[in-house]
């Protein structure tokens, strides 16, 4: 960083530390052995605890993930993650090292999608295409989910009541994930997360978009909770 226009003689020990060699002081509580600040500490958790640092939802947090990037890199690159930004999308989220070279011990856990599941995510995925096209912010409302859900319901199945309350609780599950955020003052309407954008690309989202197309179609029965059809990282 360089020093403030006409003082030449500031001293190196007074001059703010580089992004990447940033320390602490002094401890922030009895027996912290940390070097950290406490606001890089903070953006730091945030990415742990996920699923996302939104710079709309955290806008101090994203300023210091910015600033800091170097420094948190490495310190997510000590627990074999890595830290994936859009500055664009004011969006970053960690992810899991993928190595061929070493056994790399998984931190993050992975959690199965079911059915039901997997074709909300490619709704909301869709609708966020369409917002970012037209400058929008992606919103959808509980009965828009119910409504385009339901056409994966078979026609023979009798248990209708269980199928809504498993696309309920596909529902509360993204909420407690932050893919959906809820709009103040509405209980049914939300406003989907750009974190997705990140998690499934165009590219995957158009092919199985297609599968699911073929299996709306099938006589296959979607009516079983635990059919489980893909992972998701948390």
């Amino acid at each position: 960083m360089s020093s403030s226009d006409g003082v030449s003689t500031i001293s190196m020990a007074t001059a703010e530390p580089p992004a990447d060699d940033i320390s602490s002081q002094s401890a922030l509580f009895a027996g912290d052995a940390g070097e950290l600040p406490l606001e890089t500490r903070r953006a730091l958790v945030q990415l742990l605890s996920g699923p996302s640092l939104e710079g709309r939802r955290h806008p101090k947090l994203w300023s210091v993930l910015l600033r800091d990037e170097t420094t948190i890199r490495k310190r997510l690159c000590d627990l074999f993650l890595d830290l994936v930004i859009d500055p664009d999308q004011q969006v970053a989220f960690v992810r899991q090292f993928d190595s061929e070279e070493i056994e790399i011990p998984k931190l993050l856990r992975k959690s199965q999608l079911t059915f039901v599941e997997s074709v909300l995510i490619l709704f909301l995925r869709q609708r966020l295409a369409q917002a970012d096209a037209n400058g929008e912010r992606a919103v959808v409302s509980r009965p828009e989910i119910m409504e385009h859900l339901a056409v994966y319901e078979r026609s023979s199945n009798t248990d209708h009541f269980g199928f809504a309350k498993r696309v309920r609780a596909a529902i509360e599950k993204f909420k407690k994930y932050n893919i959906l955020q809820k709009i103040r003052a509405s209980e049914d309407r939300f406003e989907v997360s750009p974190t997705l954008k990140l998690l499934f690309p165009a590219e995957q989202i158009q092919a199985l978009t297609k599968v699911y197309e073929r299996l709306s179609s099938s006589e296959q029965s979607f009516s079983a909770a635990d059919d489980k059809v893909d992972e998701e990282e948390e």
